[in-house]
Order: structure tokens, then C-alpha cells, then sequence
């Protein structure tokens, strides 16, 4: 005990001593019997970096999404843990830690295990900012926030106040400074503080807003509502790569349909992936891409819930496939060759998603590889199966060529046929193709059409089915 006292008087930081003092308020303490965590959906290793700090003699919680999702009784997918420890000071302490961000510097602690490494993202307790010159833009959007303060000041500047909890493993107490737990009980989400002040702090909140309404079911109060619809603008300053974080997020909570809606009945949904506007389109026209996109969000959300994973690269693929395809089918319409056609629509359709939110190339790269597979499935003799199963991307694009057999696009036999392909020993393989090439064979051998002069082209030409 007493070296534990000397250590917490000796590796204090100044700073953060002064500030002890600005305190916000003081928390409600709530109790093991009253939040009832389950100890069994900790992580291990979010509980020894609180340890390890409180050990060397700092303060150190779980805190925001993880406390919200531990009692609900959902185990978190990620662990954020807060001190009043200085990024430099919690380096020092563990080996695998770096240092990373500018605008919000943070310490990512790794832990490497027998599944995938682990990362415990470490925050230092922020201060107001009321008055912090060029920290804060003139539109009210923060610039940079390393400014250190005490835990009071931490929770006044997080977004929602069912966020602003912070649970301490040791004790298993939840320290609660703006009434999360009864929001909670009321399944209520509310912004701490001036809702439209928060939101030109950082217009991204009001995508989360939407993200955690979403998630959780909650009702947003009507105050932290109000101001969305007429401050969405501020989304556009906001830099494209954070927009794509948060997008992604909405749409691999596990809820990305509810999410959508949310987005359009809060006039958020234009401008940040224009498909949205489609999809959201109750008229008959939009009527295919409607039910392709649905069904594909339904897949990804089960998938999702059921603790299975998700390619993000599959996942905007099938948002964008609708835009693609009439790209497609209107470069055919020109006369251009199919696979030509195809490569150009798939150009012209990313470079209509970059003027809105640009994908990241990584994703961009799977996307175009998925896309690029779906000519091939109607190829089904020779070498070609074969060589199409060998392509790293072949299960993303099955699954896709499944999707539009399902929603009526494409032929459902194809799909059943490459199940078939799939599960069976090469010589049912060779007979699949066999029975493929006389379905080609007959279809050669059917009787010409006799052929007539061609006539000029009309101002409405029809659309032939690019597959």
C-alpha cells in the first residue's frame, strides 16, 4: 500500500494535478448489484491496462460504447479505457503501445493472443475548450484536442450521455455524471450539453447519433433531434476518410437497414453514398435495386449478429451494383463489347461515389474484383470454372452472383449449377460441364433467325441484359 501511495504522489502528472480541481461535477456511483456486468464479457486485456495503470498510480477506466454494450449485457467488440495518464506516460508502460493521432493523440496497446491481435485504445482524460484559440474553428468544429483535464471535464465532452460511463474492473463500479443509466432504463438517447453546439464541435456525431439509435433501439430526445436536419451541411467539412469510418461502422453495426432509415428521416442520406437516394426510392423504377439491396444489407446484418464476418469490399459492392448496372447496360445500349462495357461502368460508378464519399482503395480493389467475376460465371466449360474457383475473390463473388439470382437478376439455375460445381468430385464436375456445353450446344443449333437489314437507330433503344 505505501508504495503504491508513493508511486500514485511521484508518477502523477502536474497538469493533470492542476486540473483535478475544474471538476465538472460529481459522478453517481453505481454498484455491482445495480448494473449487474457480467465479469465474463470483460476483456482480459482491457482489464490489465487498468490494472497496470492503476498499479503504476493513475486513474484508469473502461469507458463510453463498452460500458454502454456491458450493461445491456451485449460483449463489447471493442474497449476503450480512460486515465488521467499522458499519452508519453502510458507508452512507457506497456511494451506494445504506440502512439497514434494528431487532432486527438491516443495510445493503441496491443495484445497478441492466439486469435487476432488485440488493440486497447488508450485516451487521457480531455479538458474544456471553451477558450482554446486555434483548437476550435470558427464554425465551432474541434481542430486539435490534446489538452488534458480531469475525469468531470472527460464525460462533459463526450457525445451521449448512455457513452459517458466509466467502469472501474477493480471495483466494479460505474462512476455515471449525466444520468446514462436512467437514460438507459427510459431507452432514450440524449446529448450531453447544447445539442447543436456539440454537433459543430464534430458534425460526425450526428451520423453516430443515428448509428447508436439504430444499434440499440433507442428514441433520440427530441432536443438532441432537433437541430440534424438543419446542420447536416456541416458533414461536407468534415474530412472524407472519417466519413468513411463512420459510414462503415452504420453499416456493419448489425442494424445497417434501420441505420439507413434513420439517415433518410433525418435528411442525412444525400450526398454520402448517392445509391442511398435510390435505395430509399419507394417508386417502381427503383424497385430491383431496392429489393437487391435489402436482401444484401439483410445477409450482412444476420451475418453480423451472428458473430460471423464481413467483407466491406462485398458490402459496398452490392450498394453501388445497382448504379453499375445501368452504367453497364448503357455503355451496351452505345455499343460497346460486354466485358468493355462493364470496365468502363465500373469507372464511371466509382467516380460518381468519390464526388460524395470516397471508398478506400483496398475496398475499391475487391469491389472492382467482384464485379469483374460476374461475366465469368456464364462461362462454364474448358478450363474456365476451374479457373474462376482459383481466383483469391471466388467466394465474394459467388456470393454475389447468388444475390442476384435470389432477387430474379440473373437466372437462378446458374446458381444452383455453381453449388453443384462446387461441392461435387472432379467427375461430377466434368458432367456438370457437359450438360452446361449442351445447353449451349442446343441453344447454337436452334434455327437462324433470318437475318434483316438493320434498321437506323431509334432515339429509344432498348436495353440488352449485359451477362
Amino acid at each position: 500500500m505505501i508504495t503504491k501511495f508513493i508511486k500514485r504522489i511521484l508518477r502523477r502528472d502536474p497538469m493533470i494535478k492542476h486540473t483535478q480541481a475544474n471538476n465538472t461535477g460529481v459522478p453517481k456511483r453505481i454498484p455491482k448489484k445495480s448494473h449487474r456486468i457480467d465479469p465474463h464479457l470483460l476483456s482480459k486485456n482491457a482489464v490489465k491496462v487498468t490494472d497496470t495503470l492503476q498499479e503504476a498510480g493513475y486513474e484508469a477506466f473502461i469507458v463510453g460504447g463498452a460500458v454502454r454494450d456491458l450493461v445491456l449485457g451485449i460483449g463489447p467488440k471493442d474497449f476503450d479505457v480512460a486515465t488521467n495518464a499522458t499519452p508519453d506516460q502510458v507508452q512507457r508502460l506497456f511494451r506494445k503501445a504506440r502512439l497514434i493521432g494528431r487532432r486527438f493523440q491516443i495510445v493503441h496497446v496491443t495484445f497478441f493472443g492466439k486469435g487476432h491481435p488485440e488493440i486497447i485504445e488508450v485516451s487521457t482524460f480531455r479538458a474544456w475548450l471553451d477558450n482554446a484559440g486555434d483548437h476550435v474553428a470558427e464554425s465551432g468544429r474541434i481542430l486539435r484536442d490534446n489538452v488534458w483535464g480531469s475525469q468531470g471535464e472527460d464525460a462533459a465532452r463526450r457525445d451521449f450521455t448512455i457513452n459517458a460511463m466509466y467502469y472501474d474492473p477493480a471495483s466494479e463500479t460505474i462512476l455515471d455524471y449525466h444520468g446514462g443509466m436512467i437514460d438507459m432504463q427510459k431507452k432514450t438517447l440524449r446529448m450531453i450539453g447544447n445539442p447543436t453546439k456539440r454537433y459543430r464541435e464534430d458534425p460526425v456525431r450526428m451520423l453516430r447519433a443515428i448509428r447508436f439509435a439504430a444499434k440499440t433501439g433507442f428514441t433520440l430526445d427530441s432536443e438532441t433531434r432537433a437541430p440534424i436536419a438543419e446542420l447536416g451541411e456541416l458533414l461536407q467539412d468534415v474530412p472524407s476518410a472519417r466519413i468513411f469510418d463512420e459510414i462503415l461502422k452504420l453499416l456493419m453495426s448489425g442494424y445497417s437497414w434501420a441505420a439507413i432509415q434513420g439517415l433518410r428521416n433525418a435528411g442525412l442520406h444525400h450526398g454520402l453514398l448517392p445509391l442511398l437516394d435510390h435505395i430509399l426510392d419507394n417508386s417502381e423504377a427503383s424497385k430491383g435495386a431496392n429489393d437487391f439491396v435489402k436482401l444484401a444489407l439483410a445477409n450482412t446484418d444476420q451475418r453480423i449478429q451472428s458473430g460471423k464476418s464481413v467483407s466491406a469490399g462485398f458490402l459496398f459492392a452490392t450498394l453501388l451494383w445497382p448504379d453499375l448496372l445501368k452504367n453497364w447496360k448503357a455503355n451496351i445500349s452505345k455499343g460497346m463489347a460486354n466485358i468493355p462495357a462493364l470496365h468502363d461502368a465500373m469507372d464511371d460508378t466509382i467516380a460518381t461515389q468519390s464526388s460524395g464519399m470516397t471508398i478506400q482503395r483496398r475496398f475499391e480493389s475487391d469491389m472492382r474484383e467482384i464485379w469483374s467475376m460476374q461475366p465469368r460465371f456464364e462461362k462454364r466449360v474448358g478450363r474456365y470454372p476451374y479457373r474462376l474457383i482459383e481466383s483469391p475473390r471466388f467466394r465474394a463473388g459467388y456470393d454475389f452472383m447468388l444475390l442476384r439470382c435470389a432477387t430474379g437478376e440473373q437466372n437462378p439455375a446458374l446458381g444452383e449449377w455453381w453449388t453443384s460445381f462446387i461441392a461435387a468430385d472432379p467427375t461430377v464436375q466434368e458432367e456438370l460441364m457437359a450438360s452446361a456445353k449442351n445447353e449451349l450446344g442446343s441453344a447454337a443449333n436452334a434455327p437462324a433467325k433470318r437475318r434483316r437489314r438493320k434498321k437506323p437507330k431509334s432515339d429509344t433503344p432498348s436495353e440488352p441484359t449485359p451477362v
